[in-house]
């Protein structure tokens, strides 16, 4: 899918293993046409590669609110969580918006920007019932949650986003 060439995708990245890899995501994306924002929940910016991250994308990493003298960042025409945390999962859900990262995304589906989340959950996490309920609420809000991305949890992503649009 091409997109036009001022397309924004939010990325929001949760301290997770799976967040070091989160370039190959970013490159997929751009391969497509997006312009990649990360936003990074602050437990995250201990697993990425900051620098070159922004190196790759060319934005700052964002990982707290604008300072009032600080430029806007543009407006996200759609965001991808991944990897996406229980925490970050169920704060969500709940309409918790205690970091950045949250506040964007809790405002995404209100603003009808498509949400994808990623969750790199462990079994036992994504057994409760705390969770499960978590993503039927999101779902309700219009958020596509997948939650068996297979082999290629980046690829897999990136397709939802595409079947959002559709």
């Amino acid at each position: 899918m091409n997109r036009s060439s001022d397309e924004v995708l939010y990325l929001v990245v949760c301290a997770a293993g799976a967040a070091a890899d989160v370039g190959r995501l970013v490159a997929l994306a751009q391969d497509e046409g997006w312009i990649v924002q990360i936003v990074a929940t602050p437990s995250a910016l201990d697993f990425i590669d900051v620098a070159e991250l922004e190196r790759q994308t060319g934005r700052p990493v964002r990982s707290r609110y604008r300072k009032p003298s600080e430029p806007k960042p543009p407006r996200a025409d759609a965001v991808i969580v991944a990897p996406a945390t229980y925490n970050t999962i169920n704060k969500f859900a709940l309409g918790i918006a205690d970091t950045y990262a949250l506040g964007v995304l809790a405002e995404a589906p209100g603003l009808g920007i498509p949400v994808v989340v990623l969750p790199f959950v462990n079994e036992a996490l994504s057994a409760r019932t705390a969770f499960r309920r978590s993503v039927e609420e999101l779902r309700a809000d219009g958020v596509r949650v997948v939650l068996d991305a297979g082999d290629s949890p980046w690829e897999r992503a990136l397709a939802e986003l595409g079947v959002a649009f559709s």
